[in-house]
């Protein structure tokens, strides 16, 4: 089976930077506490570790 990654977005992006914001934007995530499933390959990693102080993951069997 395949793994996904449920993302909950837990900070405020006031006072982020721009690439921030837009990484957290294509996430798909647009209101605090607001959560996404989204499959696990390395493009998803390397876009949740560049926000990973405003987010939190936890894997999941999809």
């Amino acid at each position: 089976m395949a793994k996904s990654l449920q993302v909950t977005l837990k900070r405020s992006l006031i006072g982020r930077t721009v690439d921030q914001q837009a990484t957290v934007q294509a996430l798909g995530l647009r209101k605090i506490h607001q959560t996404v499933v989204k499959p696990d390959n390395a493009a998803m990693r390397g876009m949740i570790f560049k926000v990973k102080h405003l987010v939190e993951v936890k894997e999941i069997e999809a």
